[in-house]
């Protein structure tokens, strides 16, 4: 086992041991740090993620969002291109169904898609992640091969990338492969790192 499979075998089983009094609470402190970023208070159309794993938890950003007008958007596993995700709007009466890995997402048959680049604000999950933005998700790519335009496109204005992660998934220094896809920054239940440029 390589040193990356490692680091991602102990931060997925530290997360997964997190208290369910734990998950919540760190949810509510996430939301606090969310809520007055400038990022979130702008955005209109908003990225978000049902937890897993031990992921931490923004569902009370969700209901946060709905109270205040913004409209919601939850990830799809692209049907064709491998890797990818497609965006579907999300509310409490989305059907649902569950994909290959066993998270739900709305039903494919019948969500509208909104494109990558017309979100204002993405919040994604990770795994581990350092102080300069650097980070490691689940190692399928999805988020990457997804926003890989804005390396390309780098005029085209796309949405703000905000990683989201409990604290205790910080360490000092990650290693950043060619194709990882830059974020603004990554918010935990204690604080916002802004990502080094």
């Amino acid at each position: 086992m390589d040193a990356r499979q490692q680091l991602r075998r102990q931060m997925r089983a530290a997360r997964r041991a997190l208290t369910p009094q734990q998950q919540k609470q760190a949810a509510q402190r996430l939301l606090g740090n969310l809520c007055s970023l400038s990022y979130f208070i702008r955005a209109q159309h908003i990225a978000l993620y049902l937890p897993s794993d031990g992921e931490i938890d923004p569902r009370p950003l969700l209901e946060r969002c709905w109270a205040m007008g913004k409209q919601t958007y939850l990830p799809i596993l692209h049907p064709v291109r491998h890797n990818r995700l497609w965006f579907a709007p999300y509310d409490a009466d989305t059907i649902m169904t569950r994909n290959c890995y066993g998270i739900e997402e709305p039903d494919l048959v019948k969500a509208p898609r909104r494109p990558a680049w017309a979100l204002d604000l993405v919040l994604l999950p990770l795994v581990a992640f350092d102080a300069d933005g650097g980070r490691m998700g689940m190692g399928g790519g999805y988020y990457d091969r997804t926003f890989a335009y804005t390396r390309r496109t780098q005029h085209m204005r796309g949405p703000t990338l905000l990683g989201l992660a409990h604290e205790l998934q910080k360490v000092d220094s990650l290693p950043v492969a060619s194709w990882d896809i830059p974020l603004t920054g990554i918010v935990t239940d204690q604080q916002h790192y802004l990502a080094a440029v």
